[in-house]
Formats: structure tokens, C-alpha cells, sequence
């Protein structure tokens, strides 16, 4: 029977994150860590009623550890006007506590990792900050991930230049954060400067942390990631086609990564796209197979 319950991971105390924690009751196997994207929590990765990436992962034996950064999902408080934080925090506090309390409730350092959208970016960056660590970390998959838009499809001009560039500056300055849940441009908020940090990357800007000047492009020019699949929607076409997850595979290092896209043209049940192709229910026998493929071929390093 798999079974769900919210972790909290206090990072100080004014703020607690949480981590959704699915297995099957009993499990011993492998740990997996999540990560959420922009204007995003984890529930991208699960339901209450078991559907989802997690859920299935857990009917297999794995223990998946869902995290939601600061202010998102259930971690509170949630964001605000107040919220000064933004994604080098999310890199150098947030997800080292969480991987820290992983580490303590399952007994083992996150074998596998997975993440969707700007998760991948986030998870990169911590490898960057991290090197130490990296070789604790088995393969990871990520799910439409990108740094930079290099494509120009009309949609990646509505979404990305008039939305994210253009017209979400202005709702963050008059709001004191980005309200992007009651504007319907994603499921959560974003703090001014996790927005700001984030458009700056994306607009194809220097990979370079902006609090500090640290070099994330150049410190994993020449390190070897975790083996890394990148799964790639059809219907994808404004915030990650195949040019814009190349761009960001030839910065990510030189280890193992492979591109594969899904889509009934290349042998699927559907023409996957940004957000559902983690939400479909074809996907378990699609890229949710051939995750526990990659997995399995990497078990031991």
C-alpha cells in the first residue's frame, strides 16, 4: 500500500520547508529526490490519490521525497511582499536542508534525482556549488528542462517575452512578489528576486550567480554529472524544445546525458507537452517506463 505524509525541514525560525514523503509502507528502496520548476510546487510530481510520477515510483519500491522551496506548496510562510529570498538561496540553503533530512529519514544520501522544467537548472547549480557530492548521485532524469530559450516559436515569444519578461516585472513591483496563481501563469508565486535571477538566465545572460558572481558555466565545463536523461515533449514549444535542452546539456558538463523526445510520431501514446508530460496518464508507459530504465541501468554507478 503506498502511503503519503508532509515532512518539515526547518530552515530558520521563520521559515520550515516541506518535503512530501511517498512509499509503499515498509519500503527500503532507494531514496529519490524531486525538484519542482518556476512558478511551481512539487505537486507537479504527485496527487493525494496516488497519481503522478511519485506514486508510481513508489508502487516499484522507491522512496520518493518530494520538495517544495521556500514559500512554495506547503513550506511556510508562504510568499509575500516580505519574501526577500530568491534561487541562490534555493541552491546554497534550501536544497542542501532538504537533501540533509533525506539523508536522515531514509538512512542514505538521494541515489536518484528528478526534476521538472527549472529544477533541472537548480539541481546543476547545486552540483556546481556541491562537487563533493556529486558522486553520491546515481542519474538523474529531467522533464522538459532548459536554462537559456534559444527557440523561436511564436508561443516561446508570448510566454517567455511578453509574459515572463515583459508583463511579470510589472505585476512583481506593484505586488511585491510575483502572483502568478491568481494570474493563472503557473500553481505558485515567485519572489521578486527568484523571478528576476531567473529571467536574467533565461533571456540567455551569463550562467553567473548574481549575489555573489559565482561562475556556474565554467565550473562544470569540464565535471562529469550524474548520468542524466532529459525527456522532451512534442508539444513543447515555447519553454523547451530540443534546441533549448541542448543548449543547456552542452553547459552542463561531459558526462552521460541523453535527449529523448515523446510523442506519438516517435512511437507514443500522445504528443506530450510542458506540464503533461508528468500529468498524462500515458506516461507510465511511456517516459515514466523509461525512467525506471535509466534507473536501473545506473543502479550502481
Amino acid at each position: 500500500m503506498i502511503e503519503q505524509s508532509s515532512l518539515f525541514v526547518t530552515l530558520s525560525s521563520e521559515q520550515k520547508l516541506h518535503l512530501r514523503y511517498i512509499a509503499k509502507s515498509g519500503s527500503k528502496g532507494p531514496a529519490v529526490f524531486f525538484m519542482h520548476g518556476a512558478v511551481e510546487n512539487g505537486k507537479i510530481f504527485y496527487t493525494e490519490s496516488n497519481k503522478g510520477l511519485a506514486p508510481f515510483l513508489a508502487s516499484k519500491g522507491y522512496r520518493c521525497y518530494i520538495g517544495d522551496l521556500r514559500g512554495r506548496g506547503l513550506s511556510l510562510p508562504e510568499i509575500s511582499r516580505q519574501s526577500d529570498y530568491g534561487q541562490t538561496e534555493a541552491i546554497l540553503e534550501d536544497i542542501p536542508a532538504m537533501l540533509d533530512y533525506i539523508t536522515y529519514h531514509s538512512g542514505e544520501f538521494p541515489k536518484f534525482w528528478v526534476a521538472h522544467s527549472w529544477g533541472g537548472v537548480l539541481m546543476n547549480s547545486y552540483f556546481a556549488r556541491f562537487k563533493n557530492m556529486v558522486d553520491k548521485v546515481a542519474a538523474c532524469v529531467y522533464f522538459g528542462s532548459k536554462r537559456s530559450l534559444h527557440n523561436h516559436h511564436i508561443s516561446k515569444y508570448i510566454q517567455a517575452n511578453l509574459i515572463w519578461y515583459g508583463l511579470a516585472p510589472l505585476y512583481a513591483k506593484k505586488h511585491g512578489f510575483l502572483p502568478a496563481k491568481a494570474l493563472r501563469w503557473g500553481s505558485d508565486n515567485e519572489t521578486q528576486k527568484s523571478h528576476r535571477q531567473a529571467m536574467e538566465w533565461a533571456k540567455r545572460k551569463p550562467w553567473i550567480d548574481s549575489d555573489d558572481g559565482f561562475d556556474y558555466a565554467t565550473t562544470l565545463k569540464n565535471m562529469r554529472l550524474p548520468a542524466t536523461l532529459h525527456v522532451a515533449g512534442v508539444k513543447d514549444k515555447a519553454l523547451a524544445q530540443p534546441v533549448d535542452i541542448k543548449k543547456f546539456m552542452q553547459e552542463s558538463g561531459c558526462g552521460t546525458q541523453k535527449l529523448k523526445m515523446y510523442g506519438q510520431k516517435h512511437g507514443h501514446l500522445h504528443d506530450y507537452g510542458h506540464i503533461d508530460m508528468l500529468t498524462h496518464k500515458g506516461a507510465h508507459h511511456d517516459q515514466f517506463k523509461d525512467l525506471l530504465d535509466w534507473f536501473a541501468f545506473h543502479q550502481h554507478g
